[in-house]
């Protein structure tokens, strides 16, 4: 089929909401080219917004000119039917991509998402809002190259017209639908850097921020639920990466940065790709070994104890004086040596539990003695005693032999 006298269809390369792609040459210029061809047999109300919608996209991607924006060369209309040349992107969509790869490294989920926000900067610059970025209108080349498509529901910024088609349906894809635009307000930049956070939240963690199985509960989920943040669902996902995609999804857009703050974020974050480490197992909070336990006091001989005196009662209260002593210094000792800043001083010793010393009981009662335990004194008033008795006797047997002598004279 030839188009316009010039442009020679060979094969379709996909199927879109209002039209389909065809690869193409362009016998003029002599280059491939992609066409899009309207789709027709429409009801009349459908069929004049579809036409309304493929003129927009022509407008709109006419005005823009940027490594990752595809190129728009010409636009018409052929027996009736309108179509619209583009550049020919050799790749596939980040939709394919997804589908044969799954979740993606975060380093290279993080470059595709810079490229994106750059193309967005440049349609912003120029007043456009693409109003449906997602997956599948995003191509990648042999190159790594990211060029964004599919201009066909774009509106210019200072465009007054509503966000609803003629039927009264919101366009767009539920699943990357900013919250604004799920309240039926208009596009804004900020919507479409909310659609670039929700891919790169697809691309980090294979899934979208909300998935659900029906288009009105995921809008809700837009609206009113918080995405759970990309390193739970991935822990590889460095933290920083994942706290930023958090605020591209923020329900304000005034809280959300500009594509182009979004691009240099991500271009200069390859310091911030380093998921964070776990602390070593050397910083864990080490746990020190139980002290010792004092070996219990050697016992004496038994023959010792059996020949050593009994203490006398001023002997016990200079030991219990001298205990206490010691214990009131230990005490004033540990109370002094805990704040010590000094990093060369040795580590206080820690005070010894009550109940784990030596018990020392001062006894202020005298002891009684007994018949066995008499003092040096009383034995010696006892020999004293014992004198006296003898000094006695011996006289009353001299008295004794006095009176026996005197008898017998």
């Amino acid at each position: 089929m030839l188009v316009a006298d010039r442009y020679q269809l060979s094969h379709p390369l996909g199927r879109g909401a209002i039209g389909e792609v065809w690869h193409a040459t362009d016998h003029v210029l002599n280059r491939p080219v992609a066409v899009k061809l309207l789709k027709s047999g429409q009801s009349d109300q459908s069929a004049t917004t579809d036409a309304e919608r493929f003129r927009m996209e022509a407008r709109t991607a006419g005005r823009l000119n940027h490594p990752n924006l595809v190129g728009v060369y010409d636009f018409g209309s052929q027996g009736g039917q309108l179509y619209l040349v583009m550049e020919l992107v050799d790749g596939w969509s980040l939709a394919q991509e997804r589908s044969m790869r799954g979740a993606l490294p975060p380093r290279e989920a993080a470059d595709i998402a810079a490229q994106m926000a750059v193309g967005l900067a440049a349609a912003h610059r120029q007043g456009v809002i693409h109003r449906d970025i997602k997956p599948a209108n995003v191509m990648l080349t042999a190159d790594r190259t990211v060029k964004i498509t599919d201009f066909g529901i774009a509106r210019f910024a200072d465009d007054s017209a509503s966000t609803l088609t003629a039927t009264g349906k919101i366009v767009g894809s539920a699943a990357y639908l900013a919250p604004e635009r799920g309240l039926g307000r208009p596009a804004q930049p900020a919507s479409d850097v909310y659609s670039l956070g929700c891919v790169l939240y697809e691309l980090l963690t294979g899934r979208p921020p909300f998935p659900g199985s029906g288009a009105v509960a995921v809008v809700r989920q837009h609206i009113e639920s918080v995405p759970v943040p990309p390193h739970r669902l991935r822990p590889e996902i460095p933290v920083p990466l994942s706290e930023y995609v958090i605020r591209l999804l923020a329900k304000d857009p005034a809280e959300r940065p500009t594509a182009e703050q979004v691009a240099a974020w991500l271009t200069g974050a390859d310091h911030r790709m380093e998921p964070t480490a776990p602390l070593p197992p050397a910083a864990a909070t080490a746990v020190l070994p139980a002290p010792a336990p004092a070996p219990p006091p050697a016992s004496r001989p038994a023959a010792a104890r059996r020949g050593r005196r009994r203490a006398s009662p001023r002997a016990l209260l200079s030991v219990a004086g001298l205990a206490l002593f010691a214990a009131a210094a230990g005490v004033g000792a540990t109370l002094s040596s805990g704040d010590g800043d000094d990093p060369g001083a040795p580590a206080p010793t820690a005070p010894v539990p009550m109940n784990e010393a030596p018990s020392v009981t001062p006894s202020l009662f005298v002891p009684e003695h007994t018949s066995e335990e008499r003092t040096g004194e009383e034995e010696h008033k006892d020999a004293e005693g014992d004198g006296k008795k003898d000094d006695e006797h011996k006289r009353e047997k001299r008295d004794g032999k006095d009176e026996e002598e005197k008898e017998r004279d």
